[in-house]
């Protein structure tokens, strides 16, 4: 994950489709620990709405935040709960 500081807790992954498009809903939670991982875990969840993704067959049509979780004790950590949205090219 972002500057290889994040290390992603869960992953799921569900089937998504409209009338003109079908692709999948993924769901991560990322943990970032430590001072240097939470500044970049800062930096991951300020850059991820507007990322622009390089992902062979798949188009990325929404990329977001659901919540952020901040913690000081026993050490600093950023837990950041994101979705994104991958649609089948072609």
């Amino acid at each position: 994950m972002h500057q290889h500081r994040g290390q992603v807790l869960t992953h799921t992954e569900k089937a998504w489709a409209s009338i003109t498009f079908a692709g999948t809903r993924h769901s991560l939670a990322i943990l970032f620990a430590g001072d240097e991982a939470v500044e970049a875990g800062e930096q991951f969840v300020a850059a991820l709405p507007d990322h622009e993704f390089a992902i062979p067959g798949q188009l990325v049509a929404d990329a977001g935040v659901i919540e952020v979780e901040h913690r000081l004790t026993p050490e600093p950590r950023l837990l950041v709960q994101c979705e994104l949205l991958l649609l089948e090219e072609g």
